[in-house]
């Protein structure tokens, strides 16, 4: 199954999301993007690709123990910015991000203990995905629109493992489907 690590920000948060998209989505050449729905908003925190359902054990108990080590910490998603020359549109996060980073190097090295090849280690960069192109797209009006963005602060209070179904239909525009497979409280006293 295709798994990753993510922080998922609450309905209030994605709602607010939500209305600023909708004004983005307004804007000239917007239909040139995949726009990513509700539904698919998160903070990837580590990417462990196709897992074997046999080692899904073992990574839940490693997040787990993550998370403990984890105590909970407040964010806000705030302004954008791109990836890939407009490959990808974001909205980023202000607050303890620091502790965003922290918990993604946790969530990493978990999958790295059960063997999991996740390539090359990379600096976290804390985004959430909001469109993405197949081609370079001039996404600037998208980045500047985004300048002024400022959602309301959250309480992190979990760490999920989610599934990820890509989409079969070859219907365009399909999104692919998310399920939390694991959830896991921050600091385990919850």
């Amino acid at each position: 199954m295709r798994l990753f690590a993510a922080v998922l920000p609450p309905r209030a948060v994605t709602d607010e999301l939500a209305a600023e998209v909708a004004v983005l989505r307004r804007l000239p050449g917007a239909e040139g993007l995949r726009w990513t729905g509700l539904p698919g908003w998160h903070f990837t925190l580590a990417f462990y690709g196709e897992v074997d359902e046999d080692v899904v054990p073992e990574l839940s108990a490693r997040l787990e123990r993550a998370a403990r080590r984890s105590e909970p910490f407040e964010l806000a998603l705030r302004g954008g910015g791109q990836f890939g020359r407009g490959r990808a549109l974001w909205t980023g996060a202000v607050g303890e991000v620091a502790e965003l980073g922290l918990l993604a190097g946790r969530a990493e090295a978990a999958g790295r203990k059960v063997g999991l090849d996740l390539g090359e280690h990379r600096p976290y960069k804390a985004h959430l995905t909001l469109a993405r192109s197949r081609d370079a797209v001039d996404v600037r009006p998208y980045v500047e629109a985004l300048r002024a963005f400022a959602g309301r602060t959250w309480t992190v209070e979990e760490l999920v493992l989610v599934r990820s179904r890509l989409p079969r239909s070859g219907v365009s525009g399909e999104q692919p489907r998310y399920e939390p497979v694991g959830r896991w409280a921050l600091g385990g006293d919850r």
